[in-house]
């Protein structure tokens, strides 16, 4: 009797040490999901802020160039206005002078409250990131070369981009 207490003493033994291992071995496999899953998360985390934050940038420009259509379609207005101006300087009619000039500068204000610019070219060199040629011409001095001598349609800028290109005419 005393042989079989330790020949099971040796076998309690070893399916202790087994059951040591198999729980340390889950314990290590354990750990090892737990640290993926908080790898996961965080990389989880770190896509959804970078959605989020493109998300809220999408919108804000959404919001900053929807009136852009609104804007192109009163570019039309725009230069009629201009040109009133241009054919009443040389009329005698005041009040007309004022009136167009009123109508004109108040739109005008608006717009660039909006983020409109003007694009400035006559005399500046001809950049097709911002003109578009529709003439040519000889130019009188080789230094004017490549400057626009001439606006035929005024460009313009929508919170620093191109709403509309200057048709100009360049000196060659």
């Amino acid at each position: 009797m005393k042989e079989e207490k330790t020949a099971q003493k040796p076998q309690k033994e070893d399916k202790k040490k087994e059951k040591i291992a198999a729980l340390e071995q889950e314990i290590a496999t354990l750990k090892e999901k737990a640290e993926q899953d908080g790898n996961d998360y965080l990389r989880l985390r770190a896509e959804f802020e970078t959605f989020r934050r493109r998300t809220a940038e999408d919108r804000l420009e959404l919001v900053k160039n929807a009136s852009a259509e609104t804007i192109k379609g009163l570019l039309p207005v725009l230069d009629d206005c201009e040109r009133a101006l241009t054919i009443l300087e040389n009329s005698a009619d005041e009040a007309a002078k004022e009136g167009t000039a009123l109508i004109y500068n108040k739109l005008m204000a608006y717009l660039k409250s909006k983020g409109l610019e003007k694009i400035e070219a006559k005399g500046s060199t001809f950049d097709t990131d911002f003109h578009e040629a529709v003439a040519q011409f000889p130019a009188q001095e080789e230094s004017a070369k490549g400057s626009v001598i001439d606006v035929v349609e005024t460009g313009y800028l929508l919170n620093g981009k191109v709403l509309r290109y200057a048709k100009v005419v360049v000196a060659s």
